[in-house]
This record gives C-alpha cells, structure tokens and sequence, in this order.
C-alpha cells in the first residue's frame, strides 16, 4: 500500500497537545477508510503538522481527517518511508512519546539540507591516476566529518552528497570542517584538480506541489551547481544560525549568502535555462527578455551570482551536460555536439578541450 505525507498549516493558537489529540482521533476511525497512521511531526514555531499514513489513496487521507476532526489537510504526496527515515530519522513514534497516554510529539520536520559537490577540474589521462586516490580519500574525510556534526546522509556517489541536519548550527559549522579538512588534503596531495563547492538551504518535506523536499533540495543543488563560492548558503540558513548564535554569523571570506532577491533570480534563471539551452539559436538577449533586465543589468546580475558572464554561464552549462552523454557512451561526438545546442563539432571540441584538458574523442577512447 502506499505511503503518504500529508501537511496542515494550523493557527497560532494551536499546541502540540491538540495535535496529539487529533492525531488520537485519526487512529480511532482510520480503519473505516483503510488507513494506518505511522507517525507525525509537529513544529510548534512555524505552525504546521505532518502526518506519515500507509493509505489506498489521497482521498481516503481525506475522508479520514474529515470524520475524525474536520481539519483537511493542505497538501498531501507519495512518499518513500526509507527516504522519509533518512531524512527525518524516524518513521514511527518516538520512544519518549510512546509510555503517554495521549502520544504528545512536539519534534519539527523541518530540516537544513546540504549539497556536496566534488568537480575534477581536468580530465587528462595522465591526472586520472592522481584523481581517483585522492577522490576516494575525500570520500572517506567527508563521511567521517559529517557524522561528527550528526548529519543523515541522504544520497551518495563519488561526487555528490545529499545531507539532512535537524541543527542549522551544526550543518553551517560541518561545511567548513569539511572546507577545512579538505583544502588541507589536496595541499597535503599535491593535487589542486578537485574542486569543492557545498550549499545550504532550509525547508519542510511538504511545500507546494513539489516531492519530499523538493523545494529545499532545488535550491540547495542550484546554489551548489552554479554559485561562485565555495560555500554558499540561503539568506534563510543565515538567519536562523544567527538566532542560535547570538547574533553572529561568519564573514564573507568563510561563508557567503543568496539574498532572497539572488535566490529568486538565480531559481528564474536556472528554470529558464533547462527549457531553452540546448536551442543553438539561444542568444543572451532571450536571456535578458525573459528576465526581465537589460543586456548591462544581465551581467551584473550573473556576474554577482555565478561568477559567469551569461555568454559563459550558457556555455559552461552546455559543457556539463556533454560530459554526461559523453560518460553514458551511447552517441558519437558529432551528435553530442549538436544535442548540446554547439553549431559546429570543431567548435564544441575546442570548447571542451579548453575546459577539461583533453578532446571529447579522446575521453570517449579513455573511458
């Protein structure tokens, strides 16, 4: 059967015991309706309710939450319970809660979410013997660092890491721990061909129409993906460090922010692009109409963000989506070339040579 989330935005008024008592009402006809609810989170600070049913479907959520206590949920999506656990790190009720009568659970759902990013910078083969020992080296510092500051990892591969930390404070000092103890093992290596980026942002499973934190996520992965620091975090993730901290945060050299406004024209410019940018046609004024800014205003804006004139930003883009069909080893170059939106092969292996060190045709033969 499957697994639901449902949210409801409550008012101010109500307290983790109405919740409980809901809940209570819920588990005294769900099995009219072919439900069984696991468990909810209640985040008395921001006022909403989750629920975590095994049910037929959304309706039968509804019809039960409406006869036991009218109060219909918001919003309700298909969930994994595994990744439901590795996010929030529970799928049932706590312990604590289950020796009272009415179930009292006043633990929030909402989390800090951290993206990892590991780039190799060249792909020459004479690096690939330098490249791997020391991936797998940051590989094994990165694991043992976050489960220093009690971070649930998510999702892993080589260079990628999805990571869910109920402490904001935690999660920001992690980041530059890892920062830290990484720059010291490639001075240490010798190997300045990795790069590190990581990103944060904060949010709950449920919010607009989107998968399990789906909105968190995007963001996280975004900023990660095409914010020029190495580590980046939203204007969110800044504030509430700041409350658990009296007020401090660290500087810019440590730690930069995403404005809410940044956040927003970084989410309109990434939206955009995934619609348009393999169109050879594209030009930087589709970028400029579609944003809403001048061809000056436009690369200011980029430039204060990625780092990129949109020119580069749209190639650099273009590249890492090549390297993906490269790796996957099931079309040639010249037709990489034009899925990639490149107007001529010569062009694109040029492009590609110039930012990972060797031809396409050459990584296709070193795969």
């Amino acid at each position: 059967m499957p697994v639901y989330m449902d949210r409801h935005n409550v008012s101010e008024t109500v307290t983790a015991e109405h919740v409980a008592q809901l809940h209570k009402e819920d588990l005294k006809v769900q099995h009219k309706y072919g439900c069984r609810g696991l468990t909810y989170w209640f985040d008395e600070k921001r006022k909403t309710a989750f629920c975590l049913v095994d049910a037929p479907n959304e309706q039968a959520i509804n019809d039960m939450h409406e006869k036991a206590h009218g109060q219909i949920p918001h919003q309700i999506i298909e969930v994994d319970k595994e990744i439901v656990e590795s996010f929030l790190g529970r799928i049932e009720d706590p312990e604590k809660s289950k020796n009272t009568e009415l179930n009292i659970i006043n633990d929030p759902a909402f989390r800090t979410i951290m993206v990892i990013g590991l780039e190799i910078l060249s792909l020459k083969k004479n690096d690939s013997i330098q490249v791997i020992s020391p991936l797998q080296k940051h590989n094994t510092v990165i694991i043992k660092i976050l489960i220093q500051f009690d971070g649930n990892l998510v999702k892993q591969n080589e260079n990628y890491y999805l990571v869910s930390f109920r402490s904001v404070s935690k999660a920001v000092l992690c980041a530059l721990e890892i920062k830290s103890k990484i720059k010291e093992l490639i001075n240490n290596t010798e190997n300045s061909n990795i790069k590190l980026k990581m990103a944060l942002s904060a949010g709950v499973p449920v919010s607009g129409k989107g998968a399990f934190f789906e909105e968190t996520i995007k963001l996280a992965e975004r900023m990660c993906n095409n914010a020029k620091s190495e580590i980046v975090v939203s204007k969110e993730v800044k504030e509430l460090y700041k409350s658990e901290n009296l007020n401090v945060f660290f500087d810019n050299e440590q730690v930069s922010t995403l404005s809410y406004p940044n956040e927003k024209f970084l989410n309109q410019l990434i939206d955009y692009t995934e619609t348009i940018w393999n169109n050879p046609e594209l030009k930087v004024d589709d970028f400029s109409k579609q944003l809403g800014f001048s061809k000056s205003q436009l690369y200011r804006q980029m430039m204060s963000v990625t780092g990129h004139s949109p020119n580069n930003f749209l190639k650099e883009y273009r590249l890492n989506e090549a390297l993906k069909l490269l790796s996957k080893q099931e079309r040639n170059v010249s037709e990489i070339a034009f899925e990639t939106g490149f107007n001529s092969v010569s062009y694109f292996s040029k492009c590609f040579q110039n930012r990972y060190g060797l031809l396409p045709s050459d990584y296709l033969r070193n795969k």
